[in-house]
């Protein structure tokens, strides 16, 4: 492999293939870089080979493919930015064994190429050093996953890809049987279902590196279909799936990257997480948490704050510390405007300075208040604090996303510091004020705590789940939970989200049928493989992860899929299509 080559191979005789990358023709030399998966190695003509292996060399373009015989010589000049810099290879013989036309996007990795003609020609990107590690990494996660669950006595079982359209939150990928007429299957959302009746099979411990699918909107962190490293053990606790999960993120990161994590990680409870950083995925890599300061605006003269607390909401603030003067007013105005997605009206501020508080909403507090707000924010010269107030889920998402949003702007999100942390507690329920109902915040198979279960019909909303989720610099890598095991438990779960027996029977039948006959207390977790690996390579998206992926708009742009179909297709699949074409 051309990047394999050291000095300690001179003298060797070998074969090189691959792609040229560039070429140089010195007159009685010629040179050229190629490129393999492994790196590159400087192969050189001299004039000296036969007169039509030096006219053969001279019409090389970048991306020809071709392969050299010859001798690793040491190089006299050498590079030291390459690891094959201290030596080339004189041709011998070569062969070309495919010509190429000047190539649409350069093969490196500093192009900054439009990324959808990066995905147009994915076969010339993914050529790119930087692309070749990151499959290299992905693969490796996944050879790491499979040995280390293979170690601890997991059996790699392999779930349907065709399934009963069920809810599991997102809208299914649907497709038509040709041979069951007007009936369709399901690409699965996860395999949560089948891996539940796995567990009353007797398998006791599962494990799959699983493909799975969703049709929503998408984002940086999501694709139409994407994997999962998806387990799950019988007769456990939360706390011995999250000893087994630190074991193997130890011994991953440690294998595939050299990092030494230390364990266990920091254990948050869901309301603590929201309270203090505003986000259930909360980014710990730098400060910058959340105070409450209800109890001290009783009597403030600040309208905004005062009526926020009348309508049951809070007031709650971050300082931003040394703050002030990195954000000018224009700055501060931005971010305003920012904060509006999140529900806010507003963004009131303070600036800490040595002749005192600088703030258009200053004039509304005594110097008592102040001093209060001061002191519970620990602010000191030079910090910036920035409040909000109103119903306690836009404060949390309002403070929560600024706070990332500001530490991304100051430079202190350090991808190769590596934070992770459990969530733990969460809500069993979430309550949607447009439909007037609850939701399982997890999905319907979530164990309540053991406490709770009495209350999930008469008081959904104080209901705890047993359910954890690992978090790694403020992205949720992968969830999970202790399962619904007891036949008349799931039932009473079903009621409480509003569905009626009939409805429970149709959608989930099979595994309260399964339940009927003994099932084992069981639990599990998956990870997100795309976006944990996104994460270990310090990448933004996990396109960058995945060989062949979507667009923002669920397009293939080098394959062109999705396609039409033909009206012969249509029939055979009793389908017709009434969508107007735009």
């Amino acid at each position: 492999m051309c990047g394999t080559l050291r000095l300690s191979d001179a003298g060797r005789e070998v074969v090189l293939n691959g792609w040229v990358s560039k070429k140089r023709n010195l007159g009685g030399l010629i040179f050229c870089d190629l490129r393999d998966r492994s790196g590159i190695a400087q192969i050189v003509f001299s004039d000296q080979v036969p007169e039509e292996i030096f006219e053969a060399a001279d019409s090389l373009k970048s991306e020809y493919v071709i392969g050299v015989r010859g001798t690793v010589v040491e190089r006299e000049s050498k590079n030291r930015d390459l690891d094959t810099g201290d030596i080339e290879v004189a041709v011998s013989e070569f062969k070309i064994y495919s010509t190429a036309d000047t190539p649409p996007i350069y093969v490196r990795d500093d192009d900054n190429v439009d990324e959808n003609l990066r995905l147009k020609y994915r076969y010339l990107d993914l050529r790119k050093p930087k692309m070749q590690r990151n499959l290299r990494v992905r693969h490796q996660v996944a050879i790491c996953a499979r040995n280390f669950f293979d170690r601890e006595g997991f059996i790699e079982v392999e779930t349907p890809s065709l399934i009963k359209p069920t809810p599991e939150g997102a809208r299914d990928y649907l497709i038509p049987s040709r041979v069951n007429p007007g009936h369709f299957y399901a690409l699965p959302q996860s395999p949560q279902m089948f891996k539940q009746i796995l567990m009353a099979a007797g398998v006791d411990r599962y494990y799959q590196i699983a493909r799975c699918y969703r049709d929503e909107d998408l984002r940086a962190d999501r694709q139409p279909e994407f994997t999962q490293i998806d387990m799950e053990m019988s007769f456990v606790e939360p706390d011995d799936i999250m000893e087994l999960h630190e074991r193997f993120l130890k011994e991953l990161f440690h294998d595939v990257l050299g990092v030494e994590l230390t364990i266990p990680f920091p254990r948050l409870p869901y309301d603590e997480a929201m309270s203090r950083y505003g986000s259930d995925k909360p980014d710990t890599r730098f400060g910058f948490e959340l105070k409450d300061l209800s109890d001290l605006m009783d009597g403030c003269g600040f309208r905004v704050f005062a009526g926020a607390l009348e309508n049951g909401g809070i007031v709650s603030a971050i300082n931003i510390t040394g703050g002030a003067e990195h954000f000018s007013r224009k700055e501060i105005d931005k971010l305003q405007e920012a904060v509006k997605s999140y529900g806010a009206k507003g963004l009131p501020w303070m600036k800490v300075t040595a002749d005192g508080v600088t703030s258009p909403i200053a004039k509304f507090f005594d110097e008592d208040q102040l001093a209060a707000i001061l002191g519970r924010m620990e602010a000191s010269d030079g910090d910036l604090l920035l409040f909000s107030a109103d119903r306690r889920k836009v404060v949390y998402d309002t403070l929560g996303f600024l706070r990332r949003e500001i530490a991304g702007r100051l430079g202190m999100l350090d991808d190769s510091d590596f934070r992770f942390l459990w969530v733990t507690d969460f809500p069993l329920f979430e309550y949607n004020e447009e439909d007037g109902r609850y939701y399982a915040m997890h999905h319907p198979f979530t164990h309540p705590a053991d406490d709770d279960v009495d209350s999930i019909l008469s008081d959904p909303g104080s209901a705890r789940a047993k359910a954890y989720d690992i978090v790694l610099n403020g992205v949720e890598v992968g969830g999970g939970s202790i399962r619904i095991h007891e036949r008349d438990l799931q039932k009473k779960m079903f009621e409480a989200l509003g569905l009626s027996q009939e409805e429970a029977d149709e959608k989930f039948g099979f595994l309260l049928e399964a339940f009927r006959y003994g099932a084992p207390p069981h639990g599990g977790m998956a990870y997100g493989l795309d976006r944990l690996v996104m994460l270990m390579l310090g990448e933004s998206s996990i396109r960058e992860v995945i060989a062949f992926p979507k667009n923002q708009n669920a397009q293939c742009l080098m394959s062109e899929a999705p396609g039409e179909i033909s009206e012969e297709q249509l029939k055979e699949l009793s389908i017709r299509v009434t969508a107007e074409q735009e």
